[in-house]
């Protein structure tokens, strides 16, 4: 993703459409980063060699994951949002959108605010041999467990998707400067002024 290389003396709030397009992409590659990110923290949780297998760790940063790529899908104030035909654009291998599809379901699912998406609960009544109750049992189906697989086709998918939208960034910033340069220095300095914190500078090098 492309950004100004010049330290500014100021920056100014822009409210035009292209400015807030070109936020919401930002907010997509964002997202399809900590997609990655967790995936990357996946692999290697599922990894017997590198990673303890925790469940509640590989719920989490799943969970985590399907968020982030679904919000990538959701249109932001402008609608700027990724579709199905972005996602058949990036050429992998395979049934893509079926993929696409069912992460969406899976997110569903994981973020059902009312079912568990660890199993399903069931109660029943357990019986002796003459057929009487003798008992309340609670018995459990587990839901199928994440598998290395799914989190590197999860990982592969937002990786050439963050490539697509890292150059429609780059193309809408150049939109962007190019509406910003027909104002006048007047009507840039009655713009709201953001506050941008400079990064400190290193400690310089002892004398000899």
């Amino acid at each position: 993703m492309t950004s100004a290389t010049d330290d500014p003396i100021a920056v100014r709030r822009l409210r035009i459409p292209a400015a807030q397009a070109l936020a919401d992409l930002a907010s997509i590659f964002n997202e399809l980063q900590t997609v990655l990110r967790c995936c990357e923290r996946l692999v290697t949780e599922l990894d017997p060699r590198t990673g303890a297998g925790d469940d509640l760790v590989l719920e989490g940063v799943w969970t985590t994951a399907l968020l982030s790529y679904s919000r990538c899908f959701t249109s932001g104030d402008s609608g700027m949002c990724l579709s199905e035909s972005d996602v058949e654009s990036t050429g992998l291998e395979g049934e893509v959108v079926e993929w696409h599809k069912a992460l969406r379901r899976m997110r569903k699912h994981f973020a059902d605010p009312v079912h568990n998406p660890r199993e399903r609960l069931e109660i029943g009544a357990a019986q002796d041999d003459d057929g009487r109750p003798t008992g309340i049992a609670i018995t459990s189906t587990p839901q199928p467990a994440l598998d290395d697989t799914t989190v590197r086709q999860t990982g592969a998918l937002a990786y050439s998707l963050s490539e697509l939208v890292d150059k429609r960034i780059s193309e809408q910033q150049e939109k962007v400067f190019a509406a910003v340069e027909k104002l006048s220095t007047s009507e840039l300095n009655q713009l709201a002024r953001i506050e941008v914190s400079v990064p400190e500078q290193g400690a310089p090098p002892p004398e000899e």
